[in-house]
């Protein structure tokens, strides 16, 4: 076995015995660089060089430091990172690999592009190291799914993208401890009460002052505020109705609940768990779901909502939610990844002035679970590379080491199971990536999307739900099929209709 498949074998092995990430502390295998941040060409010598292609610059500084690391300690490739702009990625990749001679070997793209580069020969089926365990152990089925094309892995998952529940927990806190006070306030007048009754019943002073004393004692246990919070943190969006209808909030606070309802990735949760394109790895068109009970029920909720909370789908955007979750003018919303280290920058720059936390999104009621859409950027073996072997050694070592520097270099989440991380906030994404539906990776419905989001606003702003997915699934199965497709009306019972409104009173 080369050099290269000793460094990579045993850095896989050490993930497994030391619980996947032993390798980031160990100190044989420092991680240095340059000054420039980037590879030094004169140390190379006549290793043969792979390409690796990506467009997110975010990850550039990240990159070069992972090849400084991996050209220095194996002697017979080096990597050359290689940052390209422009909407037709893959299209590039395409004329590249056939038109030039430095063919991208590898290069990172997310996972719903994986057909449409597998089918043009852009990607072929990946492989670990001779002796080390199946992908599954590495990373979550979420990840594994994503990468998944015909049962076969055509791609490592690097890094992912979900939605997480977003809260000010400040004003959580705040509102606990005002609860404990006034039930401690009133369990100890009463205990007063009836000790003053028992001992002196005649004087009624005397319960007063002892009410008085026992006030003054009364200190509230900052566990007992903790435990509160997550006592009261919303399981479904019932119990976010509930908590609205009994907050007391603060003047600067605008909205109980508030999110991007023009956005499908926001959105998606509410039927994410009864709605399937594609099946668990999204490439099977055999797989469609979308017109079902469940999914015209989760809707009938989410049109509801719109009495509670009304917001227009036309005025509303990400970045306005977020700022004004930031200007502490919001009690809860629905983020992506992104909001972590942005709202980080404002704590440190003194506009954020609170302190927030993190959870699962919260299922739509008692009986209909939500499951949020995630999207899993890869790295991928371009089938055209001449060193598809040396390719893949790469691209597990960027994918499974030291990926615990990954979040606080580029604020991205790695998808390799068991990261820590400094913010612990990033934990509730990770938590939501390993129950997320992938985004599904079948060219025939690339649109699905956009149709997706247009009902979704349709229906919220007082379209008749059922009607919606019926045309929605009528026009994806249309294009799967080929030929004009209609869907059989399904009545939900009358009953069921009532109680999906009930869910929102």
């Amino acid at each position: 076995m080369t050099l290269r498949g000793r460094i990579i074998t045993v850095i896989l092995i050490i993930c497994v015995v030391g619980g996947i990430y032993g390798a980031a502390g160990m100190g044989w295998l420092d991680r240095t660089e340059n000054e420039s941040g980037a590879y030094n060409d004169t140390i190379f010598g006549h290793r043969d060089t792979l390409y690796l292609w990506y467009t997110d610059d975010a990850l550039t500084d990240y990159l070069n430091s992972v090849v400084v690391s991996y050209n220095e300690y194996q002697d017979d490739t080096r990597v050359i990172p290689v940052y390209t702009s422009g909407s037709e990625y893959l299209e590039t990749i395409n004329q590249a690999s056939l038109h030039t001679e430095e063919i991208p070997d590898l290069y990172i793209v997310g996972n719903d592009s994986l057909e449409k580069a597998y089918l043009a020969g852009l990607a072929s089926e990946v492989r670990l190291p001779e002796g080390v365990l199946g992908m599954d152990v590495f990373f979550p089925k979420s990840a594994v799914n994503a990468v998944t094309y015909h049962n076969k892995q055509i791609a490592y998952p690097f890094y992912f993208e979900t939605s997480s529940f977003l809260y000010n927990k400040t004003y959580m806190e705040d509102w606990a401890r005002t609860q404990l006070e006034a039930e401690m306030d009133a369990a100890q007048g009463d205990a007063a009460q009836e000790e003053a009754e028992r001992t002196n019943p005649s004087e009624e002073n005397d319960s007063g002052q002892a009410q008085e004393t026992s006030n003054a004692e009364n200190i509230i246990d900052e566990a007992a505020v903790a435990a509160r919070v997550e006592e009261v943190l919303p399981k479904t969006i019932d119990d976010i109705l509930n908590f609205a209808d009994e907050y007391d909030a603060p003047e600067q606070v605008e909205a109980i609940f508030k999110w991007d309802v023009s956005d499908i990735f926001y959105n998606y949760f509410f039927v994410g768990n009864y709605i399937n394109v594609g099946g668990a790895a999204g490439d099977n068109d055999k797989s469609i779901d979308i017109y079902n009970e469940d999914a015209i029920r989760c809707m009938k909720v989410y049109q509801n909502l719109n009495q509670f909370f009304s917001i227009d789908t036309v005025e509303i955007s990400y970045a306005d939610i977020l700022k004004d979750f930031i200007e502490g003018k919001i009690l809860y919303t629905v983020v992506t990844t992104d909001a972590l280290a942005k709202i980080e920058e404002a704590k440190e720059n003194g506009e954020f002035k609170y302190e927030y936390g993190t959870s699962l999104i919260p299922d739509v009621n008692e009986e209909l679970v939500s499951r949020s859409l995630s999207v899993t950027q890869c790295v991928v073996v371009n089938g055209y590379s001449e060193r598809k072997n040396e390719a893949n050694d790469f691209a597990t070592f960027l994918a499974c080491y030291n990926v615990d520097n990954l979040y606080d270099r580029t604020g991205k989440l790695p998808a390799l199971s068991g990261v820590k991380f400094t913010n612990q906030n990033a934990e509730a994404f990770v938590a939501e990536y390993q129950k997320s539906i992938p985004n599904p990776k079948m060219i025939e419905t690339s649109n699905y999307w956009v149709e997706m989001e247009i009902a979704f606003a349709k229906i919220w702003d007082g379209d008749d739900a059922n009607a919606e997915l019926k045309s929605l699934s009528e026009k994806i199965m249309t294009q799967i099929s080929g030929e004009d497709y209609t869907e059989e009306y399904i009545d939900v019972p009358e009953e069921v209709e009532e109680d999906a409104e009930e869910d929102t009173e």
